[in-house]
């Protein structure tokens, strides 16, 4: 429950859709709903343009119900739609071949500083 605190954007798993709101889950304790009055500033005609079940999103949260366990959310003003980059992929070793040279790497630099 930690990152779950009012005004902080987390990710959640998308449940369910009807035709008043979309149904988040945020963790293995809290759900969440999205009104349709916080999807968008423009009018939202069908609620499926948004989102679909099993869709990963960000959505920011506007209330809790430690209760109840669940939340009001919103995604207006957000970016909410994760997108995978399929062209970026981490490797079987990971980003390791970054880390291991991005000292080298910062060390050039400052040295092509100094010498300028």
């Amino acid at each position: 429950m930690d990152d779950l605190k009012v005004g902080n954007v987390v990710k959640g798993t998308v449940t369910g859709i009807q035709k008043y709101g979309i149904f988040v889950k945020l963790n293995d304790e809290y759900s969440g709903l999205i009104h349709i009055s916080e999807i968008s500033e423009k009018y939202v005609k069908d609620v499926n343009n948004y989102a679909k079940v099993g869709e990963k999103i960000f959505v920011e949260i506007n209330s809790i119900d430690t209760k109840k366990k669940t939340c009001i959310l919103t995604v207006k003003g957000l970016n909410y739609r994760i997108v995978e980059n399929p062209k970026i992929r981490e490797s079987v070793r990971g980003f390791t071949p970054l880390k291991q040279h991005l000292p080298i790497w910062i060390d050039e630099k400052i040295k092509e500083w100094e010498d300028e």
